[in-house]
C-alpha cells in the first residue's frame, strides 16, 4: 500500500546497502505514484508501439486507455482480444528511455500480475547507451508467464551471457498465485552483482565475473520498461487462452534509489 511508512521502507533499504547513518540512506531518485487519472504521465512514459519482438501476438499502443489507464491508484494494462492492425490482440509497453535513466541503486515495483495461460508481463531495464540487444544489457526484474502461474523469474542478459547462446543467467522464486494480490519485485544493482527480491525474499544474485563489457556492460545507466505482452516466444509456449481477455495488470508504484554512495 501507498501509506507504507517512509522509516520503515528506509530502514529495509539501508539493510540491503549496508547503512551505517541516516546520511547514508539511499535517496528517492524518481518516483512514479499512480495517483491521478487518465492516460500515464507523459512527462515520465512513452510507448512502444507495433508488434515489436519475441514473435508476440499482441500490438503495441500508442494513448488508448483501453490498454493502458491510471485508476484507482495504479496504472492498470489491459490486454485485449481485438482485431487492431494485424494482430489479433492489443496491449500497451511503456518506458522511460529519453526521460530518466539511472546506473546502480534500487527498484522497486508494486504490482499485481494478470492471470491466464498465454499472458507474459514484465518489469525490466535496457541500456541507454544505443548499443543493439545484447550488447546493451538487460536487467529483468520481473518476468512472468501464465502458463507457470507458480514462478517468478529474474534474468541478466548480456553479450556473452544471454538466452540465445544457451548462457543466460537468472533466478526463480516459488509463489502461489501472484494474481491474487500485489507484491514487490525489486533489484538492487551494486558495482559487483545484483540481488533481486521479490517481496522481502532475496531469490537470485548475479555476479559480476570480471570478464568485461560482454559480460557486465552495466558501468553505463539503463531506462526502465513495463509491458504485458501475449503469446511469443516464451509467453506462447503452451498457447493463449481467450477465455481469459481482457486480462489486466496493475501497477501500484515505480520507486528508484540512489545506490548510496
Amino acid at each position: 500500500m501507498k501509506n507504507i511508512a517512509l522509516t520503515t521502507l528506509m530502514a529495509a533499504l539501508c539493510c540491503g546497502y549496508g547503512c551505517t547513518n541516516a546520511q547514508q540512506k539511499p535517496a528517492l531518485i524518481w518516483a512514479e505514484e499512480f495517483d491521478y487519472t487518465g492516460l500515464p504521465d507523459s512527462s515520465k512514459w512513452k510507448y512502444e508501439t507495433g508488434m515489436v519482438r519475441n514473435n508476440e501476438a499482441q500490438y503495441y499502443t500508442v494513448a488508448r486507455l483501453e490498454n493502458a489507464e491510471v485508476r484507482g491508484g495504479s496504472l492498470v494494462i489491459t490486454a485485449r482480444k481485438e482485431a487492431y492492425e494485424k494482430a489479433e490482440y492489443t496491449s500497451a509497453s511503456i518506458h522511460t528511455k529519453g526521460i530518466f535513466s539511472f546506473q546502480g541503486g534500487r527498484v522497486e515495483v508494486r504490482a499485481k500480475l494478470p492471470e491466464g495461460r498465454g499472458t507474459w508481463p514484465a518489469i525490466w531495464t535496457l541500456g541507454e547507451n544505443n548499443k543493439r540487444w545484447p550488447d546493451c544489457g538487460e536487467i529483468d526484474i520481473m518476468e512472468f508467464v501464465g502458463y507457470n502461474p507458480g514462478t517468478v523469474h529474474a534474468n541478466v542478459h548480456t553479450r556473452d551471457y544471454n538466452h540465445t547462446k544457451n548462457t543466460g543467467r537468472g533466478g526463480t522464486i516459488a509463489i502461489e498465485r501472484p494474481f491474487d494480490d500485489f507484491h514487490i519485485y525489486a533489484v538492487e544493482w551494486f558495482d559487483d552483482r545484483m540481488d533481486f527480491y521479490l517481496d522481502d525474499t532475496m531469490y537470485y544474485t548475479c555476479q559480476r565475473k570480471g570478464e568485461g563489457e560482454g559480460e557486465w556492460p552495466f558501468d553505463t545507466p539503463q531506462y526502465l520498461k513495463i509491458n504485458l505482452a501475449i503469446g511469443g516466444e516464451w509467453g506462447g509456449q503452451k498457447g493463449i487462452d481467450d477465455g481469459i481477455f481482457p486480462v489486466e495488470y496493475s501497477i501500484d508504484y515505480v520507486r528508484i534509489y540512489s545506490s548510496g554512495k
